[in-house]
């Protein structure tokens, strides 16, 4: 999907904790995956995990 973005004429904003793994996990984020996993499920782009 980076790929993609940068190879785009036009600008397109996408906040990168949006951003995933081809296989669908959570990469890397500078401020940390916990916080993008916050904000992800915040976003309802995630379900909750429950803390077992």
């Amino acid at each position: 999907m980076a790929a993609a973005i940068g190879a785009n004429p036009l600008l397109v904003v996408r906040p990168c904790h949006r951003v995933i793994g081809a296989d669908g996990s959570l990469t890397g984020y500078a401020a940390g995956l916990e916080r993008k996993e916050f904000l992800l499920t915040l976003e309802g782009a995630l379900q909750p995990q429950l803390g077992l």
